[in-house]
Formats: structure tokens, sequence, C-alpha cells
């Protein structure tokens, strides 16, 4: 059993129902994430391992103790929120103890946790500031260290990047990471950003609709996407999705064959339907001197890559293209891929294929 264990959880408000049985086990020392697009369910499932939500089905243990129906303070857990939610007229000292304090912790101990908290975090020369005298990542530093003074069974954080610029947000996420490397709390983080949840966590949970869409290491996310939903929703630019037909032992689109390896040959012959969707991640295909004809539309370059999307006769496609492309918009090329690189996926399910 693991350090956090969820259980069938439901959670509805009236006839509308917002987590639908939810089974999750978390790991003691892990770091799980929970990500999936706004209105799927993730944050009212954190808040309800919080207690801040009660569930109207289900259980939650944390470290074997049924806290389904505690309160928060009963629950050895310690929060940071997307808001910083700091009090203006305490110095980050203070902010720090301030759980402690609460929690009738004597003065030496709350000091001692301060001092340690502040050189974990590299904020030693911030304790006598107020909030007001402090940038954004400093006080999201600030929140983070009032969670790590408590010593929890289980840290929980509510998209707590979601205020900071993008240069801040790659420099939290490390420190996170970091942070989570040196103590091995178990965490649980709810994001709606993808680099987050596939950089900082050792298990993802893609929900949907308040329900798990699927749970894995973020390989496994990634390269193994268990449907059409998550293969596109994870990986940027997004996964590109073309319908194809059978004919005999394999697919075509428009007249055009799509290269299929044996184990894909084999899936879809032992498959019931005549339609499927032939998914290419965009780093999977290559500008060439042959291959799949089309026609340049646009070139977004990011610097060390850039993002070619190509006209075709089956349909419009994106490439991930290592450095700068010397093409230009209009310019005839064409696209080049592996077979083994290609996903299957049931048009009717939407569910991968097995072999």
């Amino acid at each position: 059993m693991g350090a956090l264990s969820i259980r069938n959880l439901t959670k509805s408000f009236g006839a509308v129902n917002i987590l639908k049985g939810i089974d999750i086990e978390v790991e003691a020392g892990e770091f799980l994430i929970l990500v999936g697009p706004s209105g799927c369910g993730k944050s009212t499932l954190l808040s309800m391992v919080a207690g801040l939500e009660l569930p109207t089905g289900g259980q939650i243990l944390i470290n074997d103790r049924d806290v389904t129906h505690a309160s928060p303070r009963n629950r050895d857990i310690a929060m940071v929120f997307q808001s910083y939610a700091l009090y203006p007229n305490m110095n980050v000292a203070e902010n720090i103890a301030f759980g402690l304090e609460m929690r009738k912790v004597p003065r030496a101990e709350r000091d001692a946790a301060v001092q340690r908290v502040a050189k974990m975090l590299q904020m030693e020369e911030l304790l006598t500031r107020k909030p007001g005298q402090l940038s954004g990542g400093q006080r999201q530093r600030v929140a983070m260290g009032r969670a790590l003074a408590r010593e929890p069974a289980l840290f929980l954080f509510d998209e707590p990047l979601s205020n900071l610029d993008a240069k801040l947000r790659v420099e939290m996420r490390a420190e996170i990471k970091l942070l989570h490397q040196r103590t091995r709390t178990t965490t649980v983080y709810v994001t709606h950003d993808q680099i987050e949840a596939m950089t900082l966590g050792d298990r993802i949970v893609v929900m949907r609709d308040g329900q798990v869409e699927q749970c894995g290491t973020p390989d496994d996310i990634y390269v193994r996407p268990a449907s059409r939903f998550v293969a596109e929703f994870i990986g940027s630019p997004a996964m590109n999705m073309i319908i194809a037909a059978r004919t005999g032992d394999s697919l075509r689109v428009q007249g055009t064959a799509l290269a299929l390896d044996e184990v894909q040959r084999a899936s879809i012959e032992r498959h019931i339907g005549d339609e499927f969707i032939y998914g290419l991640r965009p780093e999977a295909l290559t500008l060439s001197s042959d291959g799949l004809p089309g026609r340049l539309r646009l070139l977004e370059p990011t610097g060390p890559e850039t993002y070619a999307f190509v006209d075709t006769p089956i349909g419009s496609l994106v490439a991930r293209v290592q450095g700068l492309v010397r093409h230009k918009v209009g310019d005839p090329v064409n696209l080049a891929w592996a077979s083994s690189h290609a996903h299957l996926f049931d048009a009717s399910t939407q569910l991968r294929l097995t072999a």
C-alpha cells in the first residue's frame, strides 16, 4: 500500500458528476503529477486529498490511515497554492513559522525549522523582508518554505507556477525538482502544463472528464499514449493525426499508402473495424529529398528548432526540424518518417491498438 491511496473516489454537485471513480496509489517518496485540461477534475481531486472538499463516495488513505472525512489539520499534509497566500504584515521568517506557531511548536524548534528551510531554499538573506519587498519567484519560495517547515507526510502543489513569467517558471521548476530530490517527501502536483508534468513527475496521471485517462511514467505517456486524447494532449506541437481506411493489411488515405511495420500490420489484421487513426509526432517527420510530397504553408523558427507546417495530399502535417529550415513558405518539400514511429488508434474508440 502506498503513502497515499485514493479508492473509487467520486464527487458530485447535484446531478453533475465531477469525479467518476478515481483509483490512484502513490508510493512513499514519489512525485505524482495530475495533469489535464481545465475542468477535468484535477484540482477538485487535490482539494479532496487536502480535506478542503469532501467526496461523495470512496476513500482517501494517507500512510494507511483513513482520512476521508478528517479535517485538513489532521491529515499531516502541507499545501502550496497557485496564489502565494502570504501574510503581508509578517516578514519571511514569520510567514514560514506561522503554521508551526499555530500548532504550539516551541519557539526554539520554530526558529531551527526556519533556519533549516531558509538554507535549503537559499533565502537566508530574505528572512527579515515583507512579502511586498519580494519578487514573484521569491514569494513562491516562501510559500514552499512554509510547507517544508512542517515536515509533512504529503506535499500538495496546486498549479504553484501559474503566476510566474516564463523564465521564473523554468527556474522554480528546477528548484522544486531539486527540493524533492533532497527531501523525498511524497508529493502530488496539479498542473495543466505538459512541460511541468514531463519534467517533474516520477509518474503522470492524465485526467479527462473526471476520470483517469492514463497513468504511467513520462516515457510511458509520451511513447505509448493509451488514447488519442493523451497523444494529442502531451507533446508540443501536438501529434499529427491522420484518419486512414483499411485496405487489406495496409492503411490508405486518398489513395496514398501509409508505411506500416510487421507488428502494426498484425495488429490491424486482428482488429475489428475499417477506420484507424495514424499518429505521427512532429519530431518523427523529416524534410527529405523524397517521400510524401507537400508544400510549405508556414515556418515557426524557435532557435534550436523550427516547426514546419506542410500541406500534403493526406492533410496538413507539422514537422519539428532541428535548427533553421532553408526552404521558404510556398516551396515544394517532401516528408519522410520511419513506420516504427507511427502510433495506431481505433477511430471509433480512440484507443491505442495493442500488438
